[in-house]
């Protein structure tokens, strides 16, 4: 059939798959794949999001089954037989009786319709294919068999081991899968009040509910940041009027930012959850640091909370803005990033970075009010100390560990060389870390499903597939944590034929499967280990990718390519080579082609020398051998309003080997019929089944998965060495996850380097200096030691979740900088003395920066220990984020005064101060004279 090319925009994997089954057996697989395609099909199709309806089954067509014996006996060709079908199986215009241009006075147009085209099996049964002069008739069913069957047998589905007619949807690239599986089941069950009596059907895959379920994970998570944040806030303010004030900034801040997101079309979904989870420490932060300075000055200076408030933001305002840009641009990079990764990157960084903007715009209007209303006045001298329980007692201890740091912070401004040595041995330390970290591109979820590849034996039939396939559903099946699976024959990632199948294994929910022995990654590892021992046959079991949109399934995609023209022979050997290099690794397992192997054929060649001596067509010859034994369409029917194929074919009995083949016979130019033995030969082959090309070059898709222990990042250095064994005139190129993990690799150092240099920038321009953001920016690398370390210590790869961490943590090692310098530059200013100032302002931020630092690392936790759906991407973030701030913490309390001491020297400048903080030193100056002329 000519249907020229068909272009659909989807993705690489299925949304779902739906199975209709006729539970009283009434109607056979044909029946309901054919009600699919007439009444489900379309309505489907038409949802917003459904990229591609793929139907696992054939719908009906009309069959007609040749014996090629009777045909002959009949004096019959097969060129004959098709020309009679196709003469009396006609769909044309009758016309109409009395259309223009017609005679005067005609008053109607009737249309004439002719029965030309058949509508049943009785009707083909009756064609006549000859008709002799004694007035004998042979008719298509003298010779044939017809019935109303499959259009084609391709196909096989079953729903746990039971048969039905399945099909899958794919997403278009812009689709919202929960949205789009919303409206799909809707549509279903809607359509389910018009089926057939006794049909039902069942989604025993669907990849949504894991969507659902890492969102709800991450909330869960959201609200229990919230409440660890709320308890630091408690500790160290110890009033809970003091604590409900950064609290009420929290949902006010996410508020807005939810709305912004709105107004620029972004979705809830994970990578945005995410940010809003970071965000939960960092929103309190600003407002954190008003009411700790405001509670200071009330407590020193003894001024009535509107009062304390108005002296406490100037002093914090710059701070406060500092940190706001910083946190802001750093996520900047991430929102220009391109491919898969600029996708992922840049819905995380808005959401950041609008958070932060709404929090800082609270801290400056909304938290000043409620500290000026909602704050009881603090008696001057009042000592902390003397409170009575835990409180009294964390008071003491704090203090005393205030004391003992500013004591420390006084030596080390002594020794600042000595600090700067040790400092440059961190960073050593922690560059050679990160350059020894395994890498990924995602980590490996457990999304509660599996997919299983079956490739039979090269050259199987479909008999021996679906034997195959029903032992790959008893192993799985007798699996405790498997609720459902659904197998597809002819079918499968790797390809479509008779000898593949694909099986689509759905888990029982995380709830009833606990513990890794459970996991999906268990099931699958233990399957690999089993399936392979089946006879006849190649199935493996595949963990699908954490974003499935991406690719068909984790692991390393490689293309070994033919770059020296060796041809498909040599390069076929080259792929075995490499399997076989690959298994004797010990980085990498489980590697094979992802494809149909090479299979059995046979070379017919039609001698046409011959051919023209026996007087037959050449044409006629090929059509013979196409139509008996593949299927030759000749026209459509109308089947109950739908037009249908219709396909002739030699009966089964008689296309089963070679030698039905050599037995088939052509009618010569003069009428005598000739066994095709005469003008054809036949040789058995190995040819492939599937001919590739990756970027123009004849290639061949090698999959694996790294053995435990080890990364993909690791596997694909292992297998690019692999391929250098190999003998000149080979060539590879990545592709699906790998080609995406080399992209987001080549960028990694890329984001980094861009985001210091803009929040550099940023803190130059706020403080028309060179000096002052050198002395902050010297901070970054401690908090990059502290995620490099416990990433380390944990065995977390370098991926794209941890890249956002390092990226968030490069804003908040800046922060706590920030905290320090801001205020030891306003002190200098005021008192002149670089040292002391230092030591002063050190002290006087150390309280915000522990208490900021806590209510983030404790806000974050929940990432950290998350478990279930959506586990690992938490975990890669939360890690990241948590050991950069355990670091970044002490290292920068204890090392930010010496940067900014030593830099100020260095650049032997004088740092500027700006606004109502140079006011306020003039003020204290002109007083200060005042006092000193009286």
């Amino acid at each position: 059939i000519q249907q020229g090319l068909k272009v659909t925009q989807s993705s690489p994997n299925f949304l779902l798959v739906v199975g209709l089954s006729s539970e009283d057996g009434s109607l056979s697989e044909v029946d309901l794949a054919d009600y699919i395609k007439r009444n489900v099909q379309n309505a489907i199709s038409r949802i917003p999001g459904v990229g591609q309806f793929q139907l696992f089954a054939a719908g009906k067509a009309m069959r007609i089954w040749v014996d090629p014996e009777k045909l002959v006996s009949y004096n019959l060709s097969m060129a004959e037989f098709n020309h009679a079908i196709s003469q009396q199986n006609v769909l044309i215009s009758g016309g109409i009786l009395g259309s223009p241009p017609n005679e005067v006075g005609q008053r109607v147009a009737v249309p004439l319709v002719l029965n030309g085209q058949l509508q049943s099996v009785d009707e083909f049964e009756n064609i006549i294919l000859r008709s002799n002069i004694e007035g004998s008739i042979v008719r298509v069913k003298d010779v044939a068999r017809v019935e109303i069957g499959a259009d084609n047998y391709q196909f096989g589905a079953r729903l746990n081991g039971k048969p039905t007619a399945a099909f899958g949807i794919s997403l278009t690239s812009d689709a919202n899968a929960l949205a789009t599986a919303k409206a799909i089941r809707a549509q279903m069950e809607e359509l389910k009040e018009f089926f057939p009596v006794g049909v039902s059907y069942a989604i025993p895959y669907d990849t949504s509910p894991y969507i659902e379920t890492s969102i709800t994970q991450v909330v869960h998570t959201l609200f229990e940041a919230l409440i660890l944040v709320f308890i630091v806030m408690f500790v160290f303010l110890q009033n809970v009027r003091y604590t409900v004030i950064p609290a009420l900034v929290v949902p006010v801040a996410i508020l807005g930012a939810l709305a912004v997101m709105n107004v620029m079309g972004f979705s809830i979904n994970v990578l945005t959850m995410f940010a809003m989870v970071l965000a939960i420490g960092i929103l309190v932060d600003d407002a954190i640091v008003v009411v700790e300075n405001v509670e200071r000055i009330m407590a020193e200076e003894g001024l009535p909370p509107l009062e304390a408030t108005r002296k406490a933001m100037p002093q914090i305002t710059g701070a406060i803005v500092g940190i706001t840009l910083v946190l802001t641009v750093v996520f900047l990079p991430l929102a220009f990033m391109s491919g898969s990764v600029g996708i992922i990157y840049r819905q995380f960084a808005v959401a950041m970075a609008i958070s932060i903007a709404f929090s800082a715009f609270l801290a400056l209007s909304f938290t000043p009010a409620l500290c000026a209303t909602m704050l009881k006045p603090i008696p001057k001298g009042h000592n902390l100390e003397e409170r009575k329980g835990f409180f009294g007692w964390f008071n003491r201890k704090f203090n005393g560990l205030t004391h003992r740091y500013e004591r420390v912070v006084a030596g080390s401004l002594r020794r600042t060389g000595l600090m700067m040595i040790l400092y440059l041995i961190l960073v050593g330390v922690t560059i050679l870390l990160y350059m020894r970290m395994p890498s990924e591109f995602l980590p490996e979820e457990d999304q509660g499903f599996a997919f299983v590849n079956v490739e039979v034996a090269a050259g199987a039939s479909a008999t021996r597939t679906q034997e195959m396939v029903e032992q790959v559903e008893q192993y799985f099946e007798s699996k405790p944590q498997v609720r459902d699976m659904i197998t597809v024959r002819g079918f499968s990632f790797n390809g479509s034929g008779l000898n593949a199948a694909i099986a689509f294994v759905t888990l029982k929910d995380f709830a009833e499967r606990k513990g890794k022995e459970n996991s999906v990654q268990t099931l699958v590892s233990e399957a690999n280990q089993y399936l392979p021992g089946l006879p006849d046959a190649i199935p493996f079991s595949i963990v699908p990718p954490a974003i499935t949109a991406l690719a068909n399934a984790s692991g390393f995609d490689l293309r070994l390519e033919d770059r020296g023209e060796l041809g498909q022979s040599a390069l076929q050997d080259g792929a075995g080579q490499l399997l076989g290099l690959a298994a004797q690794s010990d980085i990498v397992q489980d590697v094979r082609i992802s494809g149909l192997q090479p299979a059995p054929q046979w070379q017919v060649t039609i001698d046409r020398e011959k051919t023209a001596v026996q007087g037959l067509n050449f044409d006629e010859v090929a059509q013979l051998v196409s139509t008996a034994m593949g299927g030759g369409y000749i026209g459509k029917y109308t089947n109950k309003g739908w037009v249908e194929n219709v396909w002739v074919q030699a009966d089964e009995p008689y296309r089963m080997n070679i030698e039905d083949l050599m037995r088939l016979q052509a009618k010569n130019s003069k009428g005598e019929m000739v066994p095709l033995r005469t003008v054809i030969s036949a040789k058995p082959s190995i040819a492939p089944v599937q001919m590739k090309r990756y970027n123009s070059y004849p290639s061949i898709s090698i999959s694996g998965i790294p053995k435990p222990g080890y990364t993909t990042g690791e596997a694909m250095e292992e297998m690019e060495r692999l391929v250098g064994e190999l003998p000149h005139g080979f060539g590879f190129e990545w592709s699906s996850l790998s080609f995406q993990e080399i992209q987001a690799a080549g960028q990694n150092a890329i984001l980094m380097s861009l985001s210091i240099l803009i929040v550099f920038m940023v803190l130059a321009a706020l403080y028309e200096s060179w000096a002052i953001p050198l002395s902050v920016m010297l901070a970054v690398p401690l908090g990059i030691f502290g995620s490099v370390v416990l990433a380390t210590l944990t065995g977390m790869a370098n991926n794209v979740y941890f890249q956002v961490g390092i990226v968030t943590i490069i804003g908040l090692a800046a922060k706590n900088a920030i905290l320090i310098v801001e205020f030891a530059k306003d002190t200098y200013a005021r008192t002149g003395s670089l040292l002391d100032a230092t030591v002063e302002a050190s002290r006087m931020r150390f309280r915000p920066i522990l208490m900021t630092s806590f209510a983030f690392i404790l806000g974050v936790l929940p990432l950290a220990i998350a478990t279930g759906a959506g586990s690992a991407s938490q975990n890669a973030v939360g890690i990241g984020v948590i050991g950069g701030m355990l670091a970044a913490t002490p290292l920068s309390v204890l090392m930010v005064p010496a940067f900014f001491v030593f830099v100020l020297k260095i650049f032997k400048t004088k740092p500027k101060v700006f606004g109502e903080v140079a006011r306020q030193i003039e003020q204290e100056r002109a007083q200060h004279n005042s006092e000193g002329q009286h």
